[in-house]
């Protein structure tokens, strides 16, 4: 391996932390990492509902709820959606 070839590897195992940074404690602290976390969750129930009422016949009215319940949070994830672009966009037209 000549010189520039080891440099290039030294540079490229300094640049790697940056790309796969390190989880802080806070990251995901407050609210909107509160939602999205039970966003997920609710997703991941579902699923599971979905998959025990397909797999072994399990109770179908479980099913029906758990699709109501994805239904809500989807729903209010593209509102709170609409609503930060309508506001980022509110920002975009203010005169600088």
């Amino acid at each position: 391996m000549d010189f520039s070839s080891a440099r290039a590897l030294q540079s490229y195992i300094s640049a790697k932390p940056a790309t796969h940074p390190t989880p802080r404690e806070d990251a995901g602290a407050g609210a909107a990492g509160a939602m999205l976390a039970d966003f997920a969750s609710t997703l991941q129930a579902t699923d599971t509902v979905a998959q025990d009422t397909l797999a072994t016949g399990a109770d179908p009215h479980a099913l029906v709820e758990a699709l109501a319940q994805t239904q809500l949070a989807v729903e209010t994830a593209v509102t709170v959606r609409d609503r930060v672009v309508e506001a980022y966009q509110e920002i975009l037209r203010m005169p600088v």
